[in-house]
């Protein structure tokens, strides 16, 4: 699997694992809930390199996918957002979905002088080299949502730490919630994000594995079809495979909250009006489409958990002189299934809303 994670990141035990470290991150190192209370107070006057409690400015190299992506681009202003609160100056690098563009663009910056880096790898394997010139030059790497290398190869090629959510699960409990609406039985669009992405790889293993458990369902095109995370490719997509259906097809799962409400709209006037759709990434703008009914249900993948967890812990690393050996190799970030039905959806609204970028 590309994630090292299984279902059991849910259970009971897990979670107390998570709830004491979210504890420590923002109870931790001297840095108590009043200094953040104060730090957000304060944070619209202080430049991006004042640091709490007088503590030493660092500089930190960011980058993820794309930010025409809304769950890249609020994971950039999460990063910024808690850069300023503690005293970290984030240095972004946009990957625009293509993974050739990234690596030029982090290699470019790789000779600058950075405390840290944090990278959401486009594709599996595409930053190896940067990240091992960065690992000769002692800097720590923390790998958000994606692997840059499998899991295994980590600590070797210079990754201190991944970041990232249970992707098997997240693809696991949308399709789940979508077999369930539809009686397992009828006709199903898979529509994926980039063939090439770890994160991908994992929904499109879930969706598999859920698949397995209803013989009655089937693929409409005989299997996922890759979108690369882009919206018109997804509409283009969706839209000739519900043409060539003149009986309604029951259900679609998407790899993104984006692709499915871009492709939503395409159902009016066709047999199809009743589909069930359900997707992954549970920010606001699938949550609102929850709210509204264009979607069944999305799984939350916690984007502003991510960055918070992969800035605050880098400056805690640097900080704190911390070895790369006293650090877990992987924390899984939790991300429920959010409904209507749920009891769920207001607490998710509001703290996935950009003003706190917590979820």
């Amino acid at each position: 699997m590309p994630q090292g994670t299984s279902t059991e990141s849910a259970s009971g035990g897990a979670t107390s694992t998570r709830r004491g470290f979210l504890e420590h991150t923002l109870g931790g190192a001297g840095l108590g809930l009043a200094a953040l209370t104060a730090g957000c107070a304060a944070s619209t006057s202080q430049s991006s390199t004042a640091a709490a409690g007088g503590a030493k400015p660092l500089r930190a190299l960011f980058s993820n996918a794309g930010l025409q992506s809304t769950w890249c681009a609020l994971g950039k202003r999460t990063a910024e957002l808690w850069g300023k609160l503690l005293g970290v100056e984030v240095v972004w690098r946009d990957g625009e979905f293509d993974p050739a563009k990234q690596r030029e663009r982090i290699d470019l910056a790789l000779d600058d002088d950075w405390d840290f880096c944090a990278f959401q790898a486009i594709g599996l394997g595409s930053l190896e080299t940067p990240v091992r010139r960065l690992k000769e030059r002692g800097i720590p790497v923390i790998s958000m949502d994606t692997l840059v290398v499998p899991q295994v190869q980590a600590r070797d090629v210079g990754i201190w730490l991944q970041v990232g959510p249970d992707q098997v699960f997240m693809g696991e409990t949308s399709t789940r919630y979508l077999m369930n609406k539809i009686g397992g039985r009828g006709r199903v669009i898979h529509i994926g994000g980039l063939s090439a992405h770890s994160g991908a790889q994992g929904r499109q293993a879930g969706f598999e594995k859920v698949l397995t458990e209803h013989p009655e369902v089937e693929v409409v095109g005989g299997g996922i079809r890759w979108c690369d995370w882009d919206k018109q490719k997804a509409r283009d997509t969706f839209e000739s495979l519900l043409a060539a259906s003149d009986t309604p097809i029951a259900g679609a799962f998407f790899h993104s909250d984006d692709m499915a409400l871009a492709c939503v709209p395409a159902l009016k006037g066709t047999p199809h009006e009743k589909m069930v759709v359900t997707a992954v990434d549970g920010q606001k703008e699938g949550l609102d489409g929850v709210t509204d009914g264009r979607l069944a249900a999305t799984t939350v993948n916690p984007v502003c958990l991510i960055h918070m967890t992969a800035l605050v812990l880098g400056q805690f690393v640097v900080r704190g002189g911390e070895k790369v050996e006293t650090l877990p190799p992987e924390i899984v970030t939790p991300g429920p299934l959010v409904s209507r039905e749920s009891g769920n959806l207001d607490a998710q609204r509001y703290l996935s809303d950009p003003r706190h970028c917590l979820v």
